[in-house]
């Protein structure tokens, strides 16, 4: 049975207040080399600030400023999602919902 615990999740899927590690980045190379060029890069901890209506701009929190991000620009950044309690399932930090 697939364990329902995603390793890794779309930028744009996390709610104001949840934190993320950046895993990877993805897309086309000129949107990929523009966030890696501000650094949003892998292991890069992150806070996601804010969500506009229709969750587009995202505001995510790192390395001491405040970005915002259009929802497609978020959603080709790959996160893992952090949590201060571990899933009741496979025991580690996952998105599950309980």
């Amino acid at each position: 049975m697939e364990s329902p615990c995603r390793a890794e999740t779309p930028l744009d899927e996390l709610n104001p207040g949840d934190m993320g590690v950046v895993i990877r980045v993805e897309g086309d190379p000129s949107l990929r080399k523009r966030v890696l060029d501000m650094g949003l890069v892998p292991g890069t901890p992150l806070v996601v600030e804010r969500k506009a209506p229709f969750n587009d701009p995202v505001s995510v929190r790192f390395r001491g400023y405040e970005l915002g991000l259009r929802c497609a620009e978020a959603r080709s950044i790959l996160v893992q999602r952090l949590s201060l309690a571990s899933c009741n399932h496979c025991g580690r930090h996952c998105q599950r919902k309980h």
